[in-house]
């Protein structure tokens, strides 16, 4: 089996994730700094809540197939250590994406609401995984993941899409995005408006807006992350 490795993007068939006992030393050697970061964010983002995520310590891939151990964390935690540059030892934040695109080919992303901890970025809808992605037999469920944290962040109901089998993982450093094809049967403007529809309903919306992708030229002007435009280009050249 191969580690994975920054910069590369891998098709995938299936992502085996299971939770794993880890001792992060960042967390525990750090406590104080990391309440510290965490009062200053919800000063500014009083919305923001310290919840419990999964990170990944380890991953690796072989014959189509990624395999990788995750363990449980403070929210609080993970922002202070990516926002003080991803102290080692090296861990990840492996999170699974939908892909989501229209009937007519063009990708659907989101732009985060400025009450987010990622205010005014656009990707696809996603999240670090978290104990609802956890199953009783100690696996975490990504392919679930993908579904309820795009029909949370759009309104979309489940029956409304269309969801591929494959992966696409795209790695990053401190990052690896497990990106599933979903298809939502509408042209790209008519799904737009209806997910607008459906966010307004809500009562603190994450989206702020969606946004079409029919080419990397659309990307421009955006804040998009580096995986977010090495999946489009990967795909978008390979069509």
């Amino acid at each position: 089996m191969k580690g994975v490795v920054d910069g590369e993007i891998v098709v995938l068939d299936r992502v085996e994730a299971r939770i794993e006992p880890y001792d992060w030393v960042f967390a525990r050697e750090n406590e104080q700094a990391i309440a510290a970061h965490w009062q200053t964010l919800i000063a500014a983002k009083p919305a923001m809540f310290n919840g419990r995520v999964m990170l990944q310590h380890r991953a690796a891939i072989a014959d189509g197939v990624c395999q990788a151990g995750y363990f449980e964390a403070d929210y609080a935690a993970f922002l202070a250590w990516r926002d003080f540059g991803r102290p080692g030892p090296a861990i990840r934040n492996g999170f699974a994406m939908a892909a989501l695109r229209a009937a007519d080919g063009a990708f659907l992303l989101g732009r985060m609401a400025e009450h987010t901890a990622n205010g005014g970025k656009v990707y696809f809808a996603a999240g670090t995984p978290d104990r609802e992605d956890a199953r009783p037999d100690g696996t975490l469920d990504l392919a679930g993941s993908v579904t309820r944290e795009l029909c949370e962040e759009t309104g979309l109901d489940i029956g409304e899409l269309s969801v591929a089998e494959s992966w696409t993982a795209v790695a990053v450093p401190g990052r690896v995005a497990f990106m599933r094809p979903v298809t939502l049967g509408l042209d790209a403007s008519a799904a737009r408006e209806l997910i607008l529809e459906r966010i307004a309903r809500q009562d603190e919306p994450e989206l702020s807006d969606i946004v079409i992708v029919r080419n990397l030229a659309d990307c421009a002007g955006y804040d998009m992350p580096s995986f977010m435009t090495d999946y489009l280009a990967h795909i978008m050249e390979r069509e």
